[in-house]
């Protein structure tokens, strides 16, 4: 599944309209859960999916280095998230994960980011249909 990185929730509702049944993976830029928030996340994550429904996707937050953050997503219902494994709670973050059937990764998959094109354009908005084609 190809993965994009998006910051508001047009964004990550254009990925899922162009990403069509191949579907795609929504990851917050690195640190959002520090930055943002995991509920902020989650808010883009179902306004997108509202705005697309029935298109397959994940979403992904970047907890950084930041187990208390991964904890949060999770009780919010999060199932894929991102820790730096070098942070010394990762098995526990890891076993907590396990638990509640959620994924933690340790490193970030290859992604477009969104904020780096004028979606406006179509000359952008071409790569990303690009890219939701040809990467995965």
């Amino acid at each position: 599944m190809p993965a994009v990185v998006v910051q508001d929730a047009a964004g990550a509702a254009l990925a899922l309209a162009l990403a069509g049944p191949r579907g795609v993976l929504l990851l917050s830029a690195p640190g959002a859960a520090e930055n943002l928030g995991a509920a902020w996340f989650a808010a883009i994550l179902e306004a997108a999916a509202a705005a697309n429904p029935g298109v397959p996707h994940r979403g992904a937050l970047d907890c950084s280095a930041a187990p208390g953050h991964a904890l949060v997503a999770l009780r919010l219902g999060l199932r894929l998230l991102v820790l730096d494994p070098r942070c010394p709670a990762y098995p526990a973050i890891a076993g907590a994960a396990a638990e509640c059937g959620a994924e933690l990764w340790p490193a970030r998959p290859p992604a477009l980011v969104l904020a780096r094109l004028d979606l406006r354009r179509l000359g952008a908005r071409n790569k990303l249909a690009q890219w939701l084609c040809a990467a995965g």
